[in-house]
Parts: C-alpha cells; structure tokens; sequence
C-alpha cells in the first residue's frame, strides 16, 4: 500500500510540474530561435545548385545501370530460352 501512496504523489507532483517545464522549454525554444540565421542568397543559390548537380548525376547514374542491368536480363533471357 506504502508503494501505491508513493506512485500517487510522484504522478501528482510530476502533473503540478507541468505548467513550470512547458514554460522552460518554451523559453528554451525561444531563446534557440534567437541564434538562428537565415541564409544569405549567395548560400542559397550555391546549395541549389548543388541540389540540382547531384539530382542530375544520380539520374544519369541510375539510367546507366538500369540500361545495363536490363540489357543483361534480356541477353540473359534469350540465351536460356534458345536452350
């Protein structure tokens, strides 16, 4: 009985604490929010261009193995069925 009276109060306590925690970490968030910085057009531009380089790459890249891996089923397919 000892054990549950202790549960009690500990879900008590920890529900009465709510109002103090959410007020500290929305005074957390805020003052993370203060450091944060936007990017400069120049940084955007550069990463945008990044972005649109590597799609580029990774389109040519998958093409090439899709070709190849699909010419090599088909080859593959045919050999086994003149068998």
């Amino acid at each position: 009985m000892a054990n549950t009276a202790a549960s009690d109060d500990s879900f008590g306590s920890s529900v009465k604490s709510w109002p103090q925690r959410i007020k500290a970490f929305y005074n957390d968030v805020r003052n993370e929010m203060r450091k944060v910085t936007a990017p400069s057009l120049k940084e955007v531009q550069a990463t945008t261009t990044v972005v649109i380089i590597t799609v580029f790459l990774f389109a040519f890249y998958f093409w090439a193995v899709d070709n190849t891996l699909g010419r090599a089923v088909t080859q593959l397919m045919q050999y086994l069925t003149k068998r």
